[in-house]
């Protein structure tokens, strides 16, 4: 008689004490500490591709070179950027919680504010 001891591996990545963040996947926070401060990033990305690619008639290819700067500035991929703005934009606002493999996205209550005395 045997038994199966074998654990999935997000029940095994979920059984770690501390592995999950915030939003309940491990290391899948692309969001900014503000709105403003992500849409800069996000224009300095946007900026630099498209400044790199209208450039090359005047400058040449070598103005090709400042494209992968903008992968600094959006953190990874241009997708990367738009996952990292609903993010910043849901911050404190949306949460996920994962009880026996079933997610749900719940609303989280705004802080009360302490009453002026």
């Amino acid at each position: 008689m045997t038994t199966n001891t074998t654990v999935g591996a997000r029940d095994a990545q979920s059984a770690k004490p501390g592995a999950a963040t915030r939003s309940g996947e491990p290391g899948r926070d692309f969001a900014s500490k503000s709105v403003p401060r992500h849409l800069a990033r996000g224009a300095v990305g946007f900026g630099l591709i498209i400044g790199s690619i209208a450039l090359v008639p005047v400058a040449g290819p070598v103005t090709l070179l400042a494209a992968p700067l903008a992968l600094i500035a959006f953190r990874g991929c241009p997708t990367c950027w738009m996952v990292g703005l609903a993010q910043t934009i849901s911050r404190g606002r949306l949460e996920r919680q994962c009880v026996d493999g079933v997610c749900v996205i719940t609303r989280t209550q705004p802080p009360t504010q302490p009453a002026n005395r």
